[in-house]
């Protein structure tokens, strides 16, 4: 091999090494980047969970609106048509939690169940337990007090909330979690 011919190979080796060093920072590049993206390292980035709506965030320093569906001893409404029981009693400590102050709504399970879905209340107590037929309309918290039922069955109690407004139903959840509720 001439001498020229050894130096244009060499020189197409070395030119062929920066080439493929070239490529491999593009790619060492992108793929930061890239995480950079799917980690959302940025301060706008997303917390999770999340609520579509705000609820959490509209609620906190402001105010929880709450139905009432009647169904003594866990919700009832006093002499004086004032909210009362041990759903009752959840619900405001659930709001002084958050420097909210509850507004409450009474009605039947059906149009307040209707008032949660379109957006009109936060919250919906009223006896409910977790085989509630409301599932398909309603988010359902975990069961804060399980009871037995008149055929000897356990029971777990449980509050509505709205569909997808997970980060207010986790502080519900926690909230819920954090208290004792004996069975009235």
């Amino acid at each position: 091999m001439t001498s020229s011919r050894r130096r244009r190979t060499r020189a197409g080796t070395r030119d062929a090494h920066r080439a493929a060093r070239r490529a491999r920072g593009a790619a060492l590049v992108a793929g930061a980047f890239a995480l950079v993206a799917l980690t959302g390292c940025g301060a706008d980035a997303p917390t999770f969970p999340t609520d579509p709506d705000g609820t959490l965030e509209r609620v906190r320093g402001g105010e929880l609106r709450a139905g009432l569906s009647p169904h003594e001893p866990w919700t009832a409404l006093g002499p004086d048509g004032s909210p009362d029981g041990v759903e009752v009693a959840l619900v405001e400590d659930f709001a002084d939690s958050l420097g909210a102050d509850v507004t409450w709504t009474t009605g039947g399970e059906e149009a307040l169940v209707a008032d949660l879905e379109e957006g009109r209340l936060d919250v919906v107590v009223g006896g409910f337990t977790a085989s509630t037929p409301w599932t398909s309309k309603a988010a359902v918290t975990v069961a804060y007090t399980t009871v037995t039922d008149e055929h000897g069955k356990p029971e777990g109690h449980v509050v509505l909330a709205p569909m997808g407004e997970n980060a207010f139903l986790v502080a519900l959840e926690r909230h819920l979690l954090d208290q004792e509720v004996t069975a009235p």
